[in-house]
């Protein structure tokens, strides 16, 4: 299952470093507007310390972790949906993926420009928003005018798309995006259709600087900590999902190991890092883990959340659908408490499920077939 989230937001906001803390590669990250110009794809390894646990204790040859596809995309600009900087390119780069990571810078430095003279996070969302449903609000428009001859002749499909169109353009006008509108599973098959933008789940990643100037850390009062009140209020009425990330730091602990990376970010301010930003990503496409252990290899699996065992199954192979049969199922916990599969069959641990079993995360499943 290959998903992928774009990394967006304004000029200079940390975009590409972050990407290249992500990546552990390198792509262009300059002080200046528009210097990603075509976007860069980095596959980025889930953090996961089950798959660790269960290949040690399968000794596997092989460990192969679950992944997540991350684009760098051009920095946007006011006026993109117009075609403005570049706008088209952004908004079709963007069309692409199944998710948006919008960076928004929250720390003060003189010395890195901001393209509108000043840190104002929440101001940034919307510019970048807004032009995201300019783009989708076009979408809308130049559709309900291609299917206005097959309506007027009366063509169900064309009656019921209007209806959905209808529902959503009005929503985009007043500056809503369109994942904030309730669809039954009959509009939602026609939305789906239409691959608009502001359909796409938004995630937040706050840009600070560990001993630094930010927003977070401002006075209350002050004019800088009433930009974070109202950061903060924004998120808590959309119900966002929002992480906490150094970029700059993780690019330069991009190639410790994880327990120095953990030591370097303690008492830095920062928290969170590269790895929640991972997670926070993966859970953003609704996405659970399941896994496969054996001397070959331990290997996680990615699935939609609420998947069946053969809808799940055809992660690892097309076939698994039509052929399942059944699947013997253990929590990785359970496993790892038992020592091995003998004992853990001893226990009772080990569950035979049937096709309308729903895989949960961190299941360790043996396929049928």
């Amino acid at each position: 299952m290959s998903l992928s989230i774009g990394i967006v937001g304004l000029p200079n906001v940390g975009k590409s470093t972050l990407f290249n803390a992500l990546t552990k590669n390198s792509v262009p990250a300059e002080n200046y507007p528009f210097c990603t110009i075509d976007p860069s794809v980095g596959i980025v390894p889930v953090p996961d310390k089950r798959l660790g646990k269960l290949s040690e204790l399968s000794k596997s040859e092989e460990t192969i972790p679950a992944v997540v596809e991350f684009t760098d995309i051009a920095g946007l600009v006011k006026g993109a949906a117009e075609g403005e900087g570049l706008g088209n390119k952004f908004l079709s780069n963007i069309r692409e993926t199944d998710a948006i990571a919008e960076v928004v810078r929250i720390f003060n430095d003189p010395n890195i420009t901001h393209v509108h003279g000043e840190i104002n996070p929440l101001s940034d969302i919307e510019i970048i928003n807004l032009e995201l449903i300019f783009a989708d609000q076009s979408t809308v428009a130049k559709r309900l005018s291609n299917i206005e001859k097959d309506f007027k002749r009366g063509d169900k499909e064309a009656v019921a798309e209007k209806s959905v169109l209808e529902k959503i353009l009005p929503v985009l006008e007043s500056g809503k995006l369109a994942n904030t509108i309730e669809f039954d599973k009959d509009e939602l098959k026609i939305v789906r259709h239409l691959h608009l933008i502001t359909m796409k789940p938004i995630m937040y990643v706050l840009n600070k600087k560990s001993g630094g100037d930010n927003l977070d850390q401002a006075d209350s009062s002050s004019p800088e900590g009433q930009k974070w009140t109202e950061l903060v209020n924004f998120f808590n009425e959309s119900d966002s999902k929002y992480v906490f990330v150094d970029a700059g730091l993780e690019l330069e602990i991009k190639d410790l190991e994880e327990n120095d990376k953990l030591e370097f970010r303690s008492g830095t301010g920062v928290e969170t890092g590269i790895n929640d930003l991972i997670k926070s990503g993966y859970e953003l496409l609704d996405l659970i883990t399941f896994l496969t252990t054996g001397e070959k290899e331990t290997r996680a699996w990615t699935t939609k959340r609420n998947s069946t065992g053969p809808e799940a199954g055809t992660a690892i192979h097309t076939d698994f659908k039509d052929k399942f049969i059944r699947a013997d199922v253990i929590e990785t916990e359970k496993l790892l408490e038992a020592g091995s599969y003998a004992v853990a069959r001893e226990k009772g641990w080990v569950r035979t499920e049937g096709k309308e079993y729903i895989v949960k995360d961190g299941d360790v499943i043996e396929f049928k077939i």
